[in-house]
């Protein structure tokens, strides 16, 4: 490969390409084979870079942060405030016009169950130079996940169909929506009462461009 051909497969997406495996609608009840793979394999990556950022123990997701913040200032528990905070999220969508389907739900479940699976094979690290690189580590698994599981074309998880919305309405590319509306959610968290650390900060600044570059790299195989 030239070193022009190598640049350009790194280049950042705009906007979630269209692959040989997505689907051609997010309503779509019998998705090809290829389809149901990169849906179910994506959120397993996604989960597991969750594990792995957990396991750094340098912060948590900004998203996480937002909910310690709303448990602070309600009598909710943070998993009550992460379901709240998903569904105004969801509530979001109807401006933007955004269409569920099985990958919306399939997000929930799938990401959990893989955060609990992989979770105990993580190891912590304790070495601030072994976080910062975990963490890191992390950031990209989930951002693998997420342009897979987001080309598979099944419907977004609540939060990336915040993102895919409001990229569609406005045109602005697609890391720089995701980078604003994760360093957004960590104002309001942090504003409210919640922690963060230095893998909060580096989530919020790192997940959008990172996403970005694997949307691009994702795009070789568009139709």
């Amino acid at each position: 490969m030239s070193k022009q051909g190598f640049l350009q497969l790194f280049r950042p997406a705009h906007k979630v390409p269209q692959t040989i495996w997505s689907s051609d609608r997010p309503l779509n009840v019998r998705p090809k084979l290829s389809t149901v793979f990169a849906l179910v394999l994506g959120l397993w990556i996604f989960g597991t870079g969750e594990a792995i950022l957990i396991g750094a123990r340098i912060g948590v997701s900004p998203w996480t942060v937002l909910a310690q913040g709303i448990s602070e200032q309600t009598s909710f528990t943070v998993g009550l405030s992460t379901l709240f905070v998903g569904v105004m999220v969801l509530l979001l969508w109807i401006p933007l016009r955004e269409t569920p389907g099985i990958g919306t739900i399939s997000n929930i479940i799938i990401i959990s169950l893989s955060i609990d699976v992989m979770g105990p094979f993580v190891s912590e690290q304790t070495i601030l130079l072994s976080q910062i690189i975990q963490a890191l580590i992390g950031i990209i698994f989930v951002a693998i996940g997420s342009a897979l599981y987001l080309t598979a074309n099944l419907g977004p998880g609540p939060r990336d169909g915040w993102m895919t919305g409001i990229q569609k309405r406005t045109g602005w590319p697609i890391g720089r929506v995701r980078a604003g509306i994760e360093l957004s959610v960590l104002a309001i968290g942090i504003f409210l009462g919640g922690t963060f650390g230095l893998g909060t900060v580096m989530f919020a600044l790192g997940i959008g461009p990172i996403l970005a570059i694997c949307l691009g790299i994702v795009r070789k195989w568009s139709i």
